[in-house]
């Protein structure tokens, strides 16, 4: 892998505008579990596959029991930045890197530094009252019980996007953009198999696309780099 290591960072060396698109996998080295897996545990414990507990249909129908998921497997507050947030964080630092695109909900890039971080989906440090509107953070839904209710009485959301819900069009306009200006794109950590998010990737139109992740992509074909790899194990080693 050293004559990898080596092309990205020529790579990197010759670019001012690195946009970095992460999914999953970024957030595994840190402890967090990809909920899109269906692991033995969800099925012994809940009756339901993560994808439908967390759709908006079953938050709407089974609320008591989204919420009940939701607090034991997307709640990891404990969570620390690994060695992929915080080298990203230095880049940005460093006016490498302009953007932070991610599908993760966690807040740990934001934890490790990182200014400039387009949440696809979301994040669980933001919650708000379905009817006044009142913001609550984290740490109040992890410690609720049942359904969490604001002060109004109203019920209140993760602002996490759910399936069958769209994606927030700011921020996807903001992500879009930053990708289009990119003179390099490195993609870590995701095998891009969620859409509309994985979709994205197709708005960067330069010679310098990167691959990090530990299984093949649709988009291997397609990039200039490709490495299978721990995307903190590979970043660690940028200067």
């Amino acid at each position: 892998m050293d004559s990898q290591l080596e092309q990205l960072q020529n790579l990197i060396d010759k670019s001012r505008r690195i946009v970095f698109f992460g999914g999953a996998g970024v957030s595994t080295e840190s402890g967090i579990p990809d909920f899109r897996s269906v692991d033995g545990l969800y099925h012994q414990h809940y009756p339901y596959p993560p994808e439908v507990m967390l759709s908006h249909s079953f938050y709407e129908s089974h609320t008591a029991e989204f919420f009940d998921f939701y607090r034991d497997k997307m709640l990891y507050l404990n969570a620390v930045p690994n060695a992929a947030h915080r080298r990203l964080a230095e880049l940005e630092r460093e006016g490498k890197l302009s953007a932070v695109v991610t599908q993760n909900i966690d807040g740990l890039h934001q934890k490790a530094g990182s200014k400039n971080v387009f949440e696809l989906h979301g994040s669980v440090h933001r919650n708000y009252c379905q009817q006044c509107h009142k913001l609550y953070g984290a740490e109040f839904m992890l410690h609720s019980t049942g359904i969490p209710t604001c002060e109004c009485g109203g019920t209140i959301k993760p602002d996490v996007v759910l399936y069958e819900e769209g994606l927030n069009q700011r921020t996807l306009n903001g992500a879009v953009e930053a990708i289009e200006n990119a003179d390099m794109l490195i993609i870590g950590g995701t095998s891009l198999a969620v859409y509309p998010a994985a979709s994205l990737v197709n708005y960067y139109g330069g010679d310098r696309l990167v691959l990090i992740n530990r299984t093949a992509t649709p988009q291997d074909g397609n990039a200039d780099l490709v490495i299978n790899s721990s995307i903190g194990e590979v970043l660690e080693q940028i200067q």
